[in-house]
């Protein structure tokens, strides 16, 4: 019988899938910092310690300015972010 017949049947399971979060922009809203990061989310405990990157998603309000430097965000969270005068920095052109 051929070797590829003899092995089990497995599907792909992403190591990195538990590891990549989702933030709200109510969470943001909390912090009592300007330019957020991906440290500063976890030094908050807004994320688990071992995350490799985070993502802000539309859901909740923000009325306030913030800074976000290597975290990515959705096109509707960014807009809301940039419509209170904060800004989103491009996650490609921050080296960690």
């Amino acid at each position: 019988m051929p070797l590829q017949r003899r092995l089990p049947k497995r599907g792909f399971v992403s190591l990195t899938a538990g590891r990549n979060v989702e933030v709200r922009l109510s969470e943001l809203e909390k912090l009592p910092v300007e330019d957020i990061d991906l440290l500063t989310l976890m030094q908050a405990g807004v994320i688990p310690a071992d995350s490799l990157s985070a993502k802000v998603i539309l859901s909740g309000e923000l009325t306030r300015k913030v800074n976000l430097k290597g975290v990515g965000a959705t096109k509707g969270a960014r807009a809301v972010i940039e419509a209170a005068g904060g800004s989103v920095a491009d996650i490609a052109a921050v080296t960690v």
